[in-house]
């Protein structure tokens, strides 16, 4: 029995097929270095495995069931954060975010750190009706404000009409913006209710409530909002669909020659 292959049969494993054999020969993986090499991957793929069982708990408690956990913290400050109708009392870093709060403490990870600047939006949550960044929001200042994630739009198990629109007209492709993009498209219904102006508002002195936005409108209020994969206009149907109930898909129209042409000279 060769050395590699003692490797196999003291560590209980099967022995590699062709193909692996060749890829290990061509990494120059022989002998010793192979033992060290599968010794390292098997430690490896063991602390994934067991990573599972670390955080299952944690991810399938609902928020009630968290723990308070205080830490050692240099700036502790106890907080209610009034989440999704539910109450929760947090001990946290005076310094802490609300995007942080969610996803680490109350285990709510809907709410998505893409930048962590706010530039991109996916962290958008709302506050007392509004959309905000919480990655730029204190959790500290949030003391009893109702605070609403993608997790707390769906009702007595039926998902929110926007969360539908969304799947209709397939306004996500990674998924990853979706749930900003999502708040802020049920937020941005409240705005348009109330008739609060845009930079595009044509005119400041005549707002009026129940405004019905324009496609040029509705792109300038979720501009913020970011989606890499480019899915920009299924959003926008999607949000025209339940803002307006306009739920016809545009047609779309390619330039000819000559109009690319006096677009260019105008």
């Amino acid at each position: 029995m060769t050395e590699d292959e003692n490797w196999q049969h003291t560590a209980g494993g099967d022995s590699l097929s062709e193909d692996e054999e060749r890829i290990l020969v061509q990494m120059g993986l022989t002998g010793s270095n192979r033992r060290s090499f599968l010794k390292q991957v098997s430690a490896a793929s063991l602390s994934i495995l067991a990573s599972t069982y670390f955080t299952a708990e944690v991810m399938a408690d609902s928020i009630d069931n968290l723990p308070e956990n205080p830490a050692a913290l240099l700036n502790a400050v106890k907080v209610n954060l009034r989440v999704n109708d539910t109450v929760k009392p947090l001990t946290l870093d005076s310094r802490t975010s609300l995007l942080d709060a969610l996803r680490e403490r109350l285990g709510l990870t809907g709410s998505k750190k893409g930048c962590d600047h706010g530039q991109c939006g996916a962290c958008t949550v709302m506050i007392d009706g509004k959309r905000h960044l919480s990655c730029l929001t204190l959790a500290a200042t949030c003391e009893n404000k109702e605070i609403t994630t993608i997790e707390g739009l769906a009702k007595n198990g039926k998902m929110h009409p926007m969360q539908r629109a969304f799947l209709t007209h397939d306004g996500f492709q990674c998924g990853y913006c979706t749930p900003g993009q999502i708040c802020s498209s049920v937020a941005l219904l409240e705005e348009a209710k109330n008739g609060e102006a845009s930079y595009v508002t044509e005119d400041l002195r005549d707002i009026k409530a129940n405004l019905k936005l324009s496609e040029e409108e509705i792109r300038e209020r979720m501009s913020g909002n970011i989606c890499r994969c480019g899915a920009y206009n299924n959003i926008v149907q999607a949000f025209k669909q339940v803002h307006s109930g306009n739920d016809k898909m545009p047609t779309w129209e390619f330039a000819t020659a000559e109009q690319m042409q006096k677009a260019k000279n105008a």
